[in-house]
């Protein structure tokens, strides 16, 4: 049900790409939404309620109108600690999205009493699907596993996120960092789609240094764990949602992950 909704949604997105945008902002002018945001979302909450109805929705936009005029879902800022929730991100990456770049998802996972049971994140300008139930996961149909590399040397390491404009010292020190006790540095501004590069070895491992909100992150955590990577937060401890940060990695050399990700901190 996971990648149905993100297909639904994913597709409604898919139709405004490199199109004509009204492009709005929220928290400040790089922190981006658009119609299109509002849209997916809708389709996607709406597909996921034709079937279950009375499952709680979680989500990075505003309350969602459907059917009946008037009539509108509930969208929380949390997740539940108790029931069933659907965690959905309609477009992660709008500012990829709205600059016409194909590196966006839009991500749906399920949650049961707090915990991931099944996730998606689709990336419809490439058509790539990412999925994962209480098994194996796949990416289009192929089976998903985070990449067997062991030295720590030549990962492929991705900081997610944004750095707000005081942050540059924090930024420079985790470049310095990864440059220092990695391979090379990646960012490709959609959270999800970086996690679900972890899950497939497109990445060796990604992460953040605060603690994102749930629709940025869950689908992908889940999709490493599932394809064998580890995820933690900074100080390398399980992660759970009141984790500081998350560090995800195909599992090797994790430890030294968890050292460049905590870079900023002596600065």
């Amino acid at each position: 049900m996971a990648e149905r909704a993100a297909r639904a949604g994913g597709a409604v997105a898919r139709q405004s790409f490199r199109g004509d945008l009204a492009v709005e902002t929220k928290a400040d002018k790089n922190d981006l939404v658009t119609e299109s945001d509002r849209d997916a979302q809708r389709q996607a909450v709406s597909t996921l309620r034709a079937e279950f109805p009375n499952d709680a929705v979680v989500g990075e936009e505003d309350a969602v109108p459907l059917g009946t005029p008037g009539e509108a879902v509930e969208i929380l800022s949390t997740v539940p600690e108790s029931g069933d929730t659907w965690v959905v991100d309609p477009i992660d990456g709008t500012a990829n999205f709205a600059r016409g770049l194909r590196t966006w998802a839009t991500a749906i996972s399920a949650v049961v009493d707090g915990e991931i049971v099944a996730a998606a994140t689709y990336l419809p300008a490439t058509e790539d699907v990412y999925a994962a139930g209480d098994g194996p996961g796949t990416r289009n149909g192929n089976a998903l596993a985070v990449s067997d590399r062991t030295d720590p040397e030549t990962f492929a390491a991705a900081p997610v996120g944004r750095f707000e404009r005081d942050a540059g010292a924090e930024l420079g020190a985790i470049a310095e960092a990864v440059v220092e006790r990695l391979g090379d540095f990646r960012r490709f501004g959609s959270m999800q789609t970086t996690l679900a590069f972890v899950a497939s070895g497109e990445l060796d491992a990604a992460f953040a240094t605060y603690t994102p909100d749930p629709w940025d992150t869950l689908a992908g955590i889940h999709l490493v764990r599932r394809a064998g990577g580890t995820v933690t937060d900074l100080a390398g401890e399980q992660w759970t949602r009141e984790s500081e940060g998350i560090v995800a990695s195909n599992g090797e050399a994790h430890e030294v992950v968890c050292e460049v990700a905590r870079a900023a901190e002596s600065r």
